[in-house]
């Protein structure tokens, strides 16, 4: 098969693989999303899974917004960093995973971020006010599970993909508190991976704040040996230690923002 249409031929050809999140006029809806799709949006109401299928390549489009204002434009996917986190939980220490259901976590760290297919990656610097997020959020999981997945075999699948996305939201069970510190974990450690890659070019220290909403003391050890990694690499050149807060050099309006929107969590 001929790969010319790529080749920038001016034939008219339009990159699939490019994406782009739309803006969307307030209120903000769901229906309002879907109806800025191409081709179109997934059929609904059948008892078919694969339309729930197509909303997911959503997950693999669409990107953490976080790192764009640091000019990382072809950065990890939201489904890059469930991913990473359900391969976490496989490694959960000993001291810990006997109090957990980790096939419930696993299940969770794939699902916590699924309304971002049609919300976006709303970050703490968006403006977005935490209870629209949430609201947001809410519509979206309604619309998965209800709209695309509830014919589907009963809706059973449907419904188990909602309650567990609730139960990380209202983050008050043991699984939620594990899965909630895993999700850090990760920035964390995409954030130091960005780091060597760019030779000590950029700086993404605001990001450690997260380290200190971490709850449970087996995460809060690997967390720990990250930062420590981070220190060893940027050596005596001054960085940002966002664990520190302003003290480390995070301004203060952006460690208000992150503060306000890491309190969701009640962690």
């Amino acid at each position: 098969m001929s790969s010319g249409t790529g080749s920038g031929d001016n034939s008219g050809f339009v990159d699939p693989g490019i994406v782009k999140t739309p803006n969307i006029s307030e209120p903000w809806s769901v229906e309002k999303v879907l109806a800025t799709l191409s081709p179109a949006a997934p059929a609904e109401g059948t008892e078919s899974p694969v339309p729930y299928f197509h909303i997911l390549e959503r997950l693999k489009t669409n990107k953490r917004e976080g790192w764009r204002r640091f000019g990382i434009e072809r950065g990890e996917s939201i489904s890059d960093h469930m991913y990473r986190m359900s391969l976490m939980t496989m490694l959960c220490p000993p001291t810990l995973a006997p109090k957990l259901d980790l096939f419930k976590c696993m299940k969770m760290c794939l699902v916590h971020d699924m309304a971002e297919s049609i919300v976006g990656d709303i970050t703490p610097v968006d403006g977005v006010a935490k209870p629209e997020k949430s609201r947001r959020e809410a519509e979206t999981m309604d619309y998965i599970s209800k709209n695309l997945l509830g014919k589907v075999y009963g809706g059973m699948a449907g419904a188990e993909i909602r309650e567990i996305w609730q139960e990380y939201e209202d983050s008050k069970t043991l699984d939620s508190h594990f899965v909630h510190d895993l999700d850090k974990m990760e920035l964390l450690t995409q954030m130091v991976e960005y780091e060597k890659r760019a030779d000590k070019a950029l700086d993404l220290g605001e990001f450690a704040y997260v380290a200190t909403r971490i709850v449970l003391p087996e995460i809060k050890k690997w967390a720990e040996e990250v930062l420590k990694e981070r220190d060893e690499f940027w050596g005596a050149k001054a960085h940002v230690h966002g664990e520190a807060g302003v003290d480390g050099g995070v301004k203060e309006d952006k460690l208000h923002q992150q503060e306000a929107y890491y309190n969701k969590e009640g962690a």
